[in-house]
């Protein structure tokens, strides 16, 4: 009976002992297990996203001589684009442009996201549906739609002129600046419809019934509780609104006119038409670190923001 004790003692004394070592094996393998699911996604991006990257980073330092490349490394394409007014208007043009679609589709998603967290309590799904149906088309179909549209004979001026409002077609509907906001707010629309719908489903319900509680209106629990939880889906459907609205090149070719073209249509001139790879990749990585550069700034002033309310 004693040494059945004794060995009982120095299996749980061992079993004891052993806990911590155990706990690091297993916290170990379980580093080991989410890297090997993490492997995959690495690898592809790897492959489709740093690899190319770091080629069009190289690229860009290279120079051309005549229909040759010289692997001379030089700033002097980025002297180029910082020297010439074209390339800076083209640039400060497309993230003016890409800001006005930006800021024109987070509030128009806003209302119809907290619409569907809110105020639709049944079929959620069948709503979700209907609001993303267009995007299940071609964006080049969505573009043309647009065109036809804004178009001189398109259905606004027909419209308006059916109304008597107008003598005439207006012409500065299509091949416009105006014309290029409103195509790319529409064709990434649901970038940012989505995320903040996730945003604002997420809020737990008793802390707006404690809000309601406290005395606080409507107005007031929308500014200082809904808006505030809703901030990281507002963010996330921003930066996936912004960033390829700046790089597009589709929809200022279609539907802009030569006073709305954006640095995406400069950089496939120069991949394309010209030839020009270098200068090309510079004006492209010129580009990402300009869309980096504002999403640093945009992120300090919500962080600031977020001090100042607190």
């Amino acid at each position: 009976m004693a040494l059945t004790q004794s060995s009982d003692g120095l299996g749980a004394q061992g079993a004891r002992r052993g806990t911590p070592s155990s706990r690091r094996l297993f916290a170990r393998f379980e580093n080991l297990r989410g890297l090997a699911l993490l492997a995959p996604t690495l690898v592809i991006l790897g492959v489709t996203v740093v690899v190319p990257f770091a080629l069009m980073s190289a690229m860009s330092f290279w120079s051309q001589i005549g229909f040759d490349y010289t692997d001379d490394w030089s700033v002097g394409n980025y002297a180029t684009i910082l020297s010439e007014p074209l390339y800076t208007t083209l640039l400060l043009r497309s993230l003016g442009m890409a800001m006005a679609a930006t800021l024109l589709t987070v509030v128009l998603a806003y209302p119809m996201a907290y619409f569907l967290a809110f105020h639709v309590h049944r079929n959620k799904l069948v709503w979700l549906i209907i609001i993303t149906l267009p995007f299940w088309t071609s964006y080049l179909l969505r573009v043309f739609a647009w065109r036809v549209i804004l178009g001189y004979e398109g259905v606004i001026n027909s419209g308006l002129m059916e109304l008597g409002l107008i003598a005439e077609p207006l012409q500065a509907l299509l091949y416009s600046r105006t014309a290029v906001i409103i195509t790319l707010a529409h064709a990434w629309a649901a970038f940012a419809l989505l995320p903040i719908y996730v945003s604002l489903e997420k809020i737990d319900k008793s802390v707006l019934e404690a809000s309601a509680d406290l005395g606080e209106g409507p107005v007031m629990r929308f500014f200082r509780v809904i808006l505030p939880l809703s901030m990281p889906g507002v963010i996330a459907g921003t930066f996936l609104m912004f960033i390829p609205t700046v790089g597009d090149y589709v929809t200022p070719a279609l539907v802009g006119g030569p006073n709305a073209q954006m640095i995406g249509n400069l950089v496939q001139l120069q991949f394309g038409t010209v030839n020009n790879w270098p200068m090309g990749a510079a004006l492209a990585i010129t580009m990402i670190l300009a869309i980096t550069l504002v999403g640093l700034i945009f992120l300090g002033l919500m962080w600031a923001l977020r001090r100042w309310a607190r």
